[in-house]
């Protein structure tokens, strides 16, 4: 998790423009995701102001500084910009107040602006800054992007983790982290994971060192983040181990407050893990869009189930009509034999 991020990070990454402290912007930086809208500070309500956040200028601050004095609103501003206050947003392509520029000069705080609504903006610098400040967590594995989805492979050291990755390459996938891989929560329900900055498209092979994937494969075989999907674990195979056989076996890993599912795969030799990967990720699709193979198999043997009861009642009824004949067949020839049939 990074402590904090420069206000030349937000700028290259969000598009804004600067107005003014374009010198300041590497020595300022943020140290929260959250945003503040500062409409009750041009009041003159200062009982509350989270001066660490950046603070963003709407229509509806523009407008109503537009109705104060020079003297009230240089004071407002003043009070705004604080020593750690990171930076100065004006949304809509509308100009800065002189005041704010005139405050903002005397504690060397950057000015910025965008031409996006003040909703986009708001959500650009957001996703951003969650993205950047979002709390981390290191796994041992390799995440890769087959068919779109996000696939963490997992296992013991030495398992093929990083072979079978080889082979998904070579097949057309991409890889995104060897080894070590970042994740952090998004949102409520999505999970990302990228690579270090000092692993990135690089992946190791036992026996013949480190390669680089991007430079052996092309751009096309790499990618720099994923939602982490589906976690696929590798187990060495025993006879006393019992594996999934029906795909009724689906665990989840809690992973910060996101459970992603998990399912394990038994590793023994002749087994083409990559082909079975690619399986798991296309049944994995499949079971989302609604379709449950699983489910297909139960149905038809509750079929075949019936049907075999159908078959069974219907030959036991057979059976006692067969015998009950043989047995009427009897009566007859006995009635016969001493005669009372004359």
């Amino acid at each position: 998790m990074a402590d904090s991020v420069s206000v030349a990070d937000l700028v290259e990454n969000a598009r804004l423009d600067v107005y003014y402290g374009k010198e300041y912007l590497d020595q300022r930086t943020i140290s929260t995701s959250d945003i503040s809208r500062p409409g009750l500070e041009l009041t003159g309500f200062f009982n509350y102001y989270p001066a660490k956040r950046i603070q963003l200028l709407g229509i509806t601050e523009i407008s109503y500084s537009k109705g104060m004095t020079h003297e009230d609103l240089l004071d407002v501003m003043k009070k705004m910009c604080q020593p750690q206050t990171p930076a100065f947003v004006v949304s809509t392509q509308l100009d800065p107040p002189e005041e704010l520029l005139e405050a903002a000069k005397e504690e060397h705080i950057p000015v910025l602006g965008s031409k996006l609504t003040t909703s986009r903006v708001l959500s650009n610098m957001t996703n951003y800054l969650e993205d950047k400040l979002a709390e981390r967590k290191s796994i041992h594995g390799v995440l890769v992007d087959v068919y779109g989805l996000g696939i963490m492979i997992t296992g013991d050291s030495g398992i093929g983790k990083s072979e079978t990755a080889l082979e998904l390459v070579k097949r057309g996938h991409r890889l995104i982290a060897d080894d070590r891989v970042e994740v952090y929560q998004q949102n409520e329900q999505t999970l990302v994971g990228t690579a270090p900055a000092i692993l990135r498209h690089l992946l190791e092979i036992r026996g013949i060192g480190i390669i680089d994937v991007m430079t052996l494969f092309g751009t096309g075989a790499v990618r720099s983040q994923t939602t982490v999907s589906l976690i696929i674990h590798l187990a060495n195979y025993t006879k006393e181990a019992k594996f999934d056989r029906l795909g009724n076996g689906t665990q989840n890993v809690h992973i910060f407050d996101v459970d992603v599912p998990k399912i394990t795969i038994p590793v023994r030799t002749g087994r083409n893990l990559a082909i079975i990967i690619e399986a798991a990720a296309m049944n994995f699709r499949a079971q989302s869009m609604g379709y449950d193979a699983t489910e297909t198999f139960d149905r038809n043997l509750n079929n075949l189930i019936k049907e075999n009861s159908k078959t069974d009642v219907t030959k036991k009824q057979e059976e006692k009509a067969v015998e009950q004949t043989n047995k009427d067949l009897i009566g007859k020839d006995d009635h016969k034999s001493d005669g009372s049939g004359r």
